[in-house]
């Protein structure tokens, strides 16, 4: 059967004001003087509902308002019955929606400020105390009996103020963990289960304070050190994970002062309740703080994230952009080594010998010049051999080989699980660190090792070693082999280096050797998240 939009709100609000009203009942029965939870929950109610269910809450509250007149009428008299009546969350309704209004509470769509929650907390405790106050002057009292204000006021402004810390903002971060679901609670209850607030909840916080419990227990004399050691996880929490530790932790040592109670009106216990009743409201305040600490670091993460993410994808852009056109540029070569071969077929029969293979050198010079140029711009053999191929058989080994430098290469392990851009910068840092070591002029040796990592975070490995030998150094033709480097290479030295290894979460170190030196660069794979 299909019922109206109206039927379907009028059961709504029935709901919730008969369960409103059942809770009441319950909490009810674990509310006494100086821990009054009741009050915590009627704020709780008041913050987490809407306006349009505000009058469902004030009619359960007032139907178990009747019960209790009904219920105390011969006891307390009719003017007592009448004035208890009024529900309790009808008089805090008014500060609450100033608070909301005022934007002391939720300033922005999503968002929750906690030194809202602990002033309104405050206010709340202190009116709660006037109601039960005035009610009591209207409450008939023993023949001779007096009532000692100065005992009871103080244990109801503690009892308000640590009842509405105890649930109020517990209640809030389960309704903004709840809030983070967004329908998808499968995999919210995941994301809670592996949260470290839960974990270090359960295996820190709970198992502390049920030793320092079991410890009170065993002892009468040691309880009222165990009560006031109950506020030590709030302070581990909230430093921890800000307001919401703060409020999880407050709520359990709330809980663990009242179950060390020996009596109900205990002194020890008063002044334990105290301590964790400031505490908390420290601990939230200072919480607010860690937690605005905590988001702006992650922020920053966030930043530097996607910072990186956008200089990497820069990196591979500009490389296609120089694999294209080297590509374009060794169509040129060939194209003008297969003119320059007509060419010399016409007129070498018009040449001189000499001038003929004059001429054919400074041709094959000129194609040299090209070749290079397109191996700087893309290294053309790491299309067919990769990045082994392409380090131990490119340009650059060629070359330092035909200078008189002796060049040495190892690379090892699964390379292929590292992106094309990612081989190609760890090329240009190997050519970046040779022309580098090459430019003192004191290379004979050069030995290079690539080592690609399979353990996550997954990590390649590079060591360039330089070593000079006194002997060798002399036959060694700089003027050759300098220009070329300084092609292949960026040409700004260390500098150049430590910045495109930044580009992939990677870092520099530099190690003297007695003859030469050492550098180690590591690199991280683009994928694996940031260390």
């Amino acid at each position: 059967m299909r019922v109206g939009p109206r039927a379907d709100a009028l059961i709504r609000h029935f709901a919730l004001g008969a369960l409103y009203c059942a809770a009441l009942f319950l909490i009810s029965k674990v509310t006494f003087t100086h821990w009054i939870i009741v009050t915590g929950f009627h704020l709780s109610a008041l913050l987490l509902a809407r306006y349009r269910y505000w009058p469902a809450l004030a009619l359960g509250g007032l139907a178990r308002m009747v019960y209790v007149s009904i219920d105390c009428y011969p006891q307390y008299g009719a003017v007592w019955a009448t004035i208890n009546l009024v529900p309790a969350i009808a008089y805090y309704m008014p500060v609450v929606w100033a608070f909301r209004q005022r934007g002391l509470l939720f300033p922005k769509q999503g968002t929750f400020q906690v030194v809202g929650l602990v002033l309104c907390s405050f206010v709340v405790a202190t009116m709660a105390t006037g109601i039960t106050l005035g009610q009591l002057l209207f409450t008939p009292l023993p023949p001779n009996y007096v009532l000692d204000y100065s005992q009871v006021v103080p244990r109801l402004v503690l009892g308000n103020l640590l009842g509405v810390l105890t649930i109020a903002p517990t209640a809030m971060v389960l309704a903004q963990l709840a809030s983070e679901a967004r329908g998808q609670w499968h995999a919210w209850l995941h994301e809670v289960a592996d949260s470290r607030l839960l974990f270090e909840t359960v295996f820190v916080a709970i198992p502390v304070m049920l030793l320092v419990g079991w410890a009170g227990l065993q002892d009468a004399q040691s309880r009222p050190v165990a009560q006031m050691a109950m506020f030590l996880p709030v302070v581990f929490l909230a430093l921890r994970h800000g307001w919401r530790g703060a409020a999880l932790a407050g709520t359990l040592a709330s809980v663990g002062i009242m179950l060390l109670m020996p009596t109900q009106d205990d002194p020890n216990t008063l002044q334990a309740e105290v301590l964790v009743a400031l505490a908390i409201a420290t601990m939230l305040l200072v919480g607010e703080h860690v937690a605005g600490l905590h988001r702006r670091a992650e922020q920053e993460r966030v930043d530097s994230r996607t910072a990186m993410a956008l200089a990497q994808r820069n990196v591979e852009l500009g490389e296609s952009q120089l694999r294209s056109a080297a590509v374009s540029l060794e169509r040129t070569r060939e194209a003008f080594d297969v003119m320059l071969s007509h060419l010399f077929s016409r007129v070498s029969f018009y040449l001189p010998a000499a001038e003929d293979r004059r001429y054919r050198r400074l041709a094959e010079a000129a194609k040299g010049e090209l070749h290079l140029l397109s191996d700087a711009m893309h290294p053309l053999m790491y299309r067919d051999r990769g990045l082994p191929g392409m380090v131990a058989q490119g340009v650059l080994a060629r070359h330092l080989e035909a200078a008189g430098i002796a060049f040495w290469c190892d690379v090892r392990g699964p390379a292929s699980v590292f992106p094309p851009a990612m081989h190609l910068a760890a090329y240009r840092l190997i050519c970046d660190a040779v022309t580098d070591a090459c430019m003192e002029q004191n290379v004979s040796e050069v030995l290079v090792k690539v080592r690609c990592g399979t353990h996550r975070p997954l990590r390649m490995t590079l060591l360039v070693q330089t070593v000079g030998d006194v002997e060798r150094l002399a036959h060694i033709g700089w003027e050759k082999l300098l220009p070329s480097l300084r092609l292949l290479s960026s040409g700004l030295g260390r500098r150049a280096i430590e910045d495109r290894a930044a580009t992939y979460q990677g870092s520099t170190r530099e190690r003297p050797l007695p003859h030469g030196r050492r550098l180690m660069i590591s690199l991280q794979h683009p994928g694996q998240p940031h260390a």
